[in-house]
């Protein structure tokens, strides 16, 4: 018998993805669709009442279906063109779904709330799991090259509560950025998620007398660090967002460093080093290029999630 809690049922819905390989859009589009027709018909279900009067597709299974239950969580991007119903297999999926509902039911452990809520998770981290995209496109500033990128982190972030992706992309851009113009071995690279504090570091890159911090949001606490770093006799560069040169500004005029921090809009500060590698030439694509290699070895190198590479186009 399984234990009817949330926790045990997650752990039994996960082994049922493992053993099922129960991956990839079209099966994440039959288990949200068949979800919906055990909340409307109930349990168990019968396998032969979901499939269509041609017998060749998934009862219900569309991108209108599909996208009403994403909607409904706040997830807008399309996550199949057709609902799942090309997919190979799709009725083997069904079928194999609904014979693992209707034993979670027979065992009295049954609840859709907590099913839908895990398959939306899956639908999350699948967006999630692609790399950010590059367009090289000679007629595009070198800024909007980089906020493009920035931008499709921020809008993956949207889909997925709690997880920094713009932060993380900033940080390893920054770090890029400082491999290819000093030469590898001479800038220390940590996972995001490694917090300054606990690891001593002064911040997220520290050369000479120069401590960098790049951040999406500026806030008290990192002003603090930054009057921390000019007692220990650093130079503080903040690196931020647009829209986080203002408030910067304004907490560092509050802590009276104002004049005491160079700050650095982060679009420019790596447009300005493109230009500079590509010598103000026309080979500015090949600049781009190697600053996303040496992005995505970092990031191989010091992240887990792999979603955080960079693919040029």
């Amino acid at each position: 018998m399984i234990e009817n809690a949330p926790d045990r049922l997650q752990d039994v819905l996960q082994a049922f993805v493992t053993t099922k390989k129960f991956k990839g859009k079209g099966p994440l589009c039959v288990a949200i669709v068949v979800t919906q027709h055990a909340r409307n018909m109930g349990l168990p279900l019968d396998h032969s009442k979901l499939i269509t009067a041609g017998g060749g597709q998934v009862l219900g299974l569309g991108k209108g279906a599909v996208q009403t239950v994403l909607n409904q969580h706040g997830i807008t991007r399309v996550l199949a063109a057709e609902g799942g119903r090309t997919s190979r297999g799709s009725l083997g999926n069904m079928r194999e779904y609904v014979a693992f509902l209707n034993d979670l039911d027979t065992q009295g452990v049954i609840d859709l709330e907590i099913i839908e809520g895990f398959w939306i998770d899956r639908v999350r981290q699948f967006f999630a799991g692609k790399p950010f995209k590059i367009k090289l496109d000679a007629s595009r500033s070198l800024r909007t090259v980089i906020r493009d990128v920035l931008e499709q982190a921020q809008d993956r972030q949207k889909n997925a509560p709690g997880v920094y992706y713009a932060g993380a992309v900033m940080q390893h851009l920054v770090g890029a950025k400082l491999d290819c113009a000093l030469g590898l071995g001479k800038v220390a690279h940590n996972s995001f998620s490694t917090a300054d504090t606990p690891g001593g570091r002064a911040g997220d890159f520290v050369l000479e007398d120069v401590a960098i911090h790049v951040t999406t949001s500026p806030g008290e606490a990192l002003i603090a660090k930054c009057r921390d770093n000019l007692n220990d006799g650093l130079r503080p560069i903040l690196v931020t967002l647009q829209k986080g040169i203002t408030v910067a500004e304004g907490l560092a005029e509050n802590a009276s460093i104002a004049d005491r921090i160079d700050l650095f809009e982060i679009e420019q500060f790596i447009a300005l080093h493109l230009y500079r590698m590509s010598q103000f030439k026309a080979n500015r694509k090949l600049a781009v290029t190697n600053l996303v290699e040496r992005y995505n070895a970092i990031v191989q190198t010091v992240e887990t999630d792999p979603s955080l590479m960079i693919e040029i186009r």
